[in-house]
């Protein structure tokens, strides 16, 4: 064995090195080990599964029970890489992981309703497999050495890593966001060193942020950005309309129109800004709105159109006509500051102009990353010459998709497949 002061065993050929330790990079490294490979997880902050703990508001949306492809950027890609029964397969995997799991509204949660326990279980998992979990580590170069003869299979990925040159300092207690705060602090003020770690196949699974990445093993890359946050738009010529609703939710549908097309619609509940809207379904328009789109929200979207003009009809012979500035007469049925706007509007929805996304601090995903022409499908195999025996999975790949336990899903499933394809490539040649 190498030097143990340091994160990682410098003396060894892994057979399979993952370069991420979030959700999609332990799903692969847990496969990739279990298939009987050697693993290492390579991480660039303190500890592995920490963008797990924000999942789900804290609770983990680990997935959906209907894991449907329609609701995936690239439908066929999802539909290929996650099999023919993707919800089966995700139920193993947590079996394997050993986390009990219950459904809220077809969003697959852990029983214990908390972030950690599914961090703590994986963690504990790609333990029982040997897996070695080695943090503080940037990547700063890759370069692919061919075996003499170039033999197909034997030869290595070199990986130049940039860790501390000794064990991080953490804070005794059993608290684990002060040893997190005390570890990143100590990160940032211990001098660095390089060492190069050798490896027969890798894995990309370093998260929504995969420029760099790319760069480093020379693929092709699109631009990222980030998606399930909420959107910023207006009402044409009422630029304070949307803050007289500032803090109201109401339940809707919207539609999005492109060029008066109408190309997406959801209902849900909505929560409007000062800025636009919020709330799941405005997440779930992120991912398709462009700057000048057109969004009609309809809180009456339950009622058809015969029914509603019946219900108005009835409105107002009990109580007078709708006129013009009076939202009093929506008491009872709709919230007092989206009467006022209905009534100002004369209308019975909202037109909103889409000016693009907004708070992106609170976006869950990026869209955006490898582009799927690079890949080989369903396997996540990289179809490059140049950069064999290189596999990506999760958020680094052109792939996102709804909220709703979709994004994890995907992590999880694509990395099972990198991480089993890699094993495969590094155990067999």
């Amino acid at each position: 064995m190498g030097r143990r002061d340091i994160p990682i065993d410098v003396s060894a050929t892994y057979d399979v090195a993952v370069i991420g330790g979030g959700a999609s990079g332990l799903a692969a490294a847990f496969c990739a080990a279990r298939a009987g490979a050697r693993v290492a997880v390579l991480e660039r902050d303190v500890f592995c599964g920490l963008p797990i703990l924000a999942t789900g508001n804290g609770r983990c949306n680990l997935s959906n029970t209907n894991l449907d492809p329609a609701r995936y950027r690239h439908p066929d890609v999802a539909r290929a890489v996650m099999g023919p029964d993707p919800e089966r397969e995700v139920a193993d995997l947590t079996d394997a992981w050993g986390i009990v799991t219950c459904s809220i509204d077809d969003r697959l949660y852990p029983f214990s309703r908390r972030a950690e326990s599914v961090r703590d279980a994986l963690l504990a998992a790609c333990a029982r497999q040997g897996v070695e979990l080695c943090c503080g580590l940037d990547l700063v170069e890759a370069s692919y050495e061919r075996a003499a003869g170039g033999a197909e299979g034997q030869g290595a990925w070199n990986l130049v890593v940039e860790g501390p040159e000794r064990p991080l300092r953490g804070k005794r207690g059993g608290d684990f966001h002060a040893d997190l705060r005390a570890r990143r602090r100590d990160l940032k003020q211990t001098p660095r060193v390089r060492h190069t770690v050798a490896a027969r196949s890798v894995i990309i699974a370093c998260g929504g942020s995969s420029l760099a990445m790319a760069s480093c093993f020379g693929l092709p890359h699109i631009e990222e950005r980030p998606v399930l946050c909420p959107v910023a738009c207006s009402i044409d010529d009422r630029s304070r309309a949307l803050a007289a609703l500032d803090g109201l939710r109401v339940d809707a549908r919207l539609t999005l129109l492109h060029d008066g097309i109408e190309t997406w619609r959801e209902a849900g509940e909505v929560l409007f800004r000062p800025y636009g809207v919020s709330g799941i379904v405005a997440f779930d328009l992120s991912r398709r709105a462009l700057p000048g789109d057109e969004v009609v929200l309809d809180p009456f979207y339950t009622f058809s159109p015969e029914e509603l003009d019946s219900l108005m009809s009835r409105r107002a012979s009990a109580l007078a006509p709708l006129t013009p500035g009076n939202p009093s007469w929506y008491d009872g049925f709709l919230a007092r500051p989206l009467a006022e706007l209905l009534t100002e509007l004369g209308t019975t929805t909202i037109r909103l102009r889409v000016q693009g996304t907004a708070d992106e601090r609170v976006a869950q995903v990026r869209a955006g990353g490898i582009p799927f022409e690079a890949v080989d499908v369903p396997s996540l195999r990289i179809s490059s010459s140049a950069a064999p025996y290189l596999f990506a999975c999760g958020e680094a790949l052109d792939m996102d998709a709804d909220c709703g336990g979709f994004n994890l899903a995907w992590a999880w499933l694509s990395g099972k497949r990198a991480g089993e394809s890699a094993a495969q490539a590094a155990t067999r040649g």
